[in-house]
């Protein structure tokens, strides 16, 4: 994790580079003497963590964090303890008393890693792309599937059979509107089917082996362009 030291005092800032020399998740990029100077500095680079002091010349702790619009993570270093339950308010993870021990520094700096780690896995979940679900109306319901789910897709007369490992669905779109709406992952490789290559086990001469167990054959018209895309080469 990239920070930064917001200390004015030279033996503080001292023993904060010292601390986060000896701590293999923390990269020092700058330290800053008060925090207009940081904030200048913050305007232009990507920071994770602040050590910020309270007591600053021209522009207090408090104020820069009151000032400042989605700061980094923050742990306070100071020597007073009055501004404690304000400072939760302003994105601030722990609040160091001075002096603080190596073991004290290293539990903070282990906060901030786990609300790291959270707001990461948080960001992944809100992240998942829109393409991932699919919707069919099978029958009268309207059923959401993970396209990774599906297996493959055949199309017989009046309706198209969406297959996965645990269940088949019967929809009456045709396999040209399947063939709009899915991702690279799934190719058409006849006329009445196309299959996920996620969930393809083998090649055999015009037959293709599925996770499911089945056996889906490559139409003559799809197997050259079928073979020449996913495997590299010229089918026969």
């Amino acid at each position: 994790m990239k920070c930064i030291i917001i200390e004015d005092h030279a033996p503080a800032q001292h023993i904060l580079q010292k601390y986060i020399r000896s701590t293999e998740a923390l990269k020092l990029e700058m330290t800053c003497c008060d925090a207009l100077e940081a904030s200048t500095y913050l305007h232009d680079h990507s920071i994770d963590l602040i050590f910020l002091d309270i007591n600053l010349p021209r522009f207090s702790g408090m104020e820069f964090l009151r000032s400042a619009q989605n700061h980094p993570l923050t742990i306070l270093t100071t020597a007073y303890s009055e501004f404690a339950l304000e400072s939760y308010q302003f994105n601030v993870v722990d609040y160091l008393l001075k002096p603080f021990s190596f073991e004290r520094f290293t539990q903070a700096v282990e906060k901030v890693m786990t609300m790291t780690q959270s707001i990461q896995q948080v960001g992944q979940e809100h992240a998942t792309p829109a393409d991932k679900y699919v919707y069919i109306k099978s029958s009268h319901d309207l059923v959401k599937l993970n396209r990774d789910d599906i297996i493959f897709i055949k199309s017989d007369s009046d309706y198209t059979e969406v297959i996965t490992a645990s269940n088949k669905y019967l929809t009456s779109e045709p396999l040209k509107d399947w063939v709009a709406k899915l991702n690279d992952d799934f190719k058409q490789v006849h006329k009445s089917y196309i299959i996920n290559t996620a969930h393809l086990t083998k090649i055999s001469h015009n037959k293709i082996y599925l996770t499911v167990d089945q056996v889906i054959p490559i139409g003559r018209a799809f197997k050259k362009h079928f073979m020449e895309k996913l495997l590299k080469f010229t089918g026969s």
